[in-house]
């Protein structure tokens, strides 16, 4: 799929032109949009109709209304979240959930950051997205702001803990939860080509 940056100024191009090719090489398909409707656009896009959809827990993914899509009846997607969400016994809820994820034909989310060097970070409390990112769905796709991307590694790891996390920390507090905290940080090196699609978006999203 041809990406179209010339939009864009030279400065961000050149660093997104660097991104993507070093994420080709660690085996991502890297994509560019301008802007969250058309990240929604390019997401239904890419996901056949009638398979199989689950996500873990996303601002970005609510950003772009993905998940408000998903949510209707007549979306045209098996939308597996909706089926354990469903389920009223917490044990039996969080087994579902599980086995429901890691057996989708497409799982969704975001990182918390993407180095101009070709890595990606994504952190966790339980580990509940990053498990599915890792290994079981043959398809997994990330959807991720222009805020997200930094020079390197070390970036990437400050930015997970000084940026990230506080705010997340923040949306835990606010919405009633006792807040959050780093259990989980995976570091993605390389991935078998055609598995994972990063769709990178020019405008911030998400933490």
């Amino acid at each position: 799929m041809k990406i179209d940056l010339e939009s864009l100024d030279p400065g961000d191009r050149a660093r997104i032109e660097r991104t993507f090719v070093a994420l080709e090489e660690r085996g991502v398909q890297p994509l560019f949009v301008a802007d969250r409707q058309a990240a929604l656009d390019l997401v239904l896009k890419l996901i056949p109709r009638g398979v199989s959809i689950a996500h873990g827990s996303s601002t970005t993914l609510r950003e772009i209304g993905l998940v408000d899509y998903l949510s209707q009846p007549d979306c045209g997607y098996r939308y597996l979240n909706s089926e354990w969400l469903a389920e009223q016994d917490s044990q039996r809820r969080a087994h579902m959930r599980a086995t429901l994820s890691v057996g989708s034909d497409y799982f969704l989310g975001s990182v918390q950051a993407i180095c101009e060097t070709g890595e990606a970070i994504s952190v966790d409390a339980t580990g509940s997205r990053g498990a599915f990112y890792m290994y079981g769905p043959p398809h997994v796709m990330w959807v991720a702001g222009m805020n997200k991307l930094v020079p390197t590694l070390d970036d990437a790891l400050r930015r997970a803990h000084d940026i990230a996390l506080p705010l997340e920390d923040q949306r835990m507090r606010h919405s009633g939860g006792s807040g959050s905290f780093i259990g989980k940080l995976v570091i993605y090196e390389r991935e078998r080509p055609g598995r994972i699609t990063l769709v990178l978006v020019g405008e911030p999203l998400g933490f």
